[in-house]
C-alpha cells in the first residue's frame, strides 16, 4: 500500500474511531476468510464496524481518540470492532464467537475511553440489550404514576363507600 493509501486509511479510520462509542479488539489469527465475513455480516447488523488493520495503522489512527487508552495492546494480528451504538449487542457477538471459534480471542475493549479486559466483555455481553433496558426503565416510569393513580382512586371509592353508607343509614332512620 502506497503512502497516499495509508494516509486515506489512517483518516478513515481515526474518524470512525472518533465517533465510536465502544471499541474491541480481538485476535483473528488462523480463521478463514469466510468465517471473518460471517463476523462482520453479523456485527453490521448491530451497527458495528470489523476491521483488520495493521498495528502501526491503528496506533496512528487511534492517537487522539477513546481508543489510544488500548494502544499497547495492539500487538500480533489484530482485529478491531467499532460500534457507533448500542455497546451490549457487539458484545454479545464476540463473546458468542470467542467461545464457539477456537481461533478467535477477544484481548481488550474500551468504553468511553475507560480500558476494559475480556471478563469485563463477558459480564457486558450478560447485560440485556439497549431496548430491553429503556423498555424496563419506561416500565418502572409508566409504575409510579399508575400506582398514584389507583391509590387516589381508592380513596375516593371509600368515600364514595362511605357517604352510600351514611345516607342508607339516614334512610333507614328516616323510615322508623
Amino acid at each position: 500500500m502506497d503512502r497516499e493509501k495509508k494516509e486515506i486509511l489512517v483518516g478513515d479510520m481515526k474518524g470512525s474511531l472518533a465517533k465510536a462509542r465502544a471499541t474491541f479488539l480481538v485476535n483473528y489469527q488462523g480463521i478463514d476468510v469466510e468465517t471473518l465475513n460471517s463476523l462482520r455480516r453479523e456485527l453490521r447488523k448491530v451497527n458495528t464496524e470489523f476491521r483488520v488493520v495493521k498495528n502501526r495503522l491503528l496506533k496512528r489512527a487511534s492517537q487522539d481518540t477513546q481508543t489510544a487508552c488500548i494502544q499497547e495492546h495492539f500487538v500480533g494480528p489484530c482485529a478491531v470492532a467499532v460500534t457507533y451504538d448500542d455497546v451490549v449487542g457487539p458484545a454479545k457477538i464476540l463473546v458468542d464467537r470467542d467461545r464457539k471459534l477456537e481461533h478467535l480471542k477477544l484481548k481488550v475493549g474500551q468504553i468511553g475511553g475507560k480500558a476494559i479486559g475480556v471478563e469485563d466483555i463477558k459480564r457486558l455481553a450478560e447485560l440485556p440489550s439497549r431496548e430491553v433496558l429503556l423498555g424496563q426503565v419506561l416500565g418502572a416510569m409508566q409504575g409510579v404514576p399508575t400506582s398514584l393513580v389507583r391509590v387516589l382512586n381508592g380513596v375516593i371509592l371509600k368515600l364514595l363507600y362511605a357517604l352510600k353508607s351514611i345516607e342508607t343509614q339516614k334512610n333507614d332512620s328516616g323510615n322508623k
